[in-house]
């Protein structure tokens, strides 16, 4: 991904997320994802969550479903992030 990509988030009606500068998906269930972007760590909660579009070499994700909330954590303090992905790969 070029280093250049800017943050950016655009949200219609709280159905769809698009979000530029997106570094990886951690994550992902119909009721949450998790992101690194180049801002930090996102969390997006929601309903029948799906990601319709995901380039990671341009840095862009598009989300679909009925989202209820995003929360941003700091770059290095991935928190909830890193155990919740852990524990889904013991429990496989």
């Amino acid at each position: 991904m070029d280093q250049e990509v800017k943050h950016r988030l655009e949200m219609r009606d709280r159905k769809e997320l698009s979000l530029a500068g997106v570094l990886r998906v951690e994550s992902f269930t119909d009721n949450e994802i998790h992101l690194e972007t180049n801002m930090g760590f996102l969390l997006l909660q929601g309903e029948g969550l799906h990601i319709t579009q995901l380039d990671l070499d341009a840095g862009t994700l598009v989300v679909q479903g009925h989202l209820n909330s995003l929360q941003y954590r700091e770059t290095g303090s991935r928190g909830r992030i890193s155990g919740r992905n852990l524990l889904n790969r013991l429990l496989k």
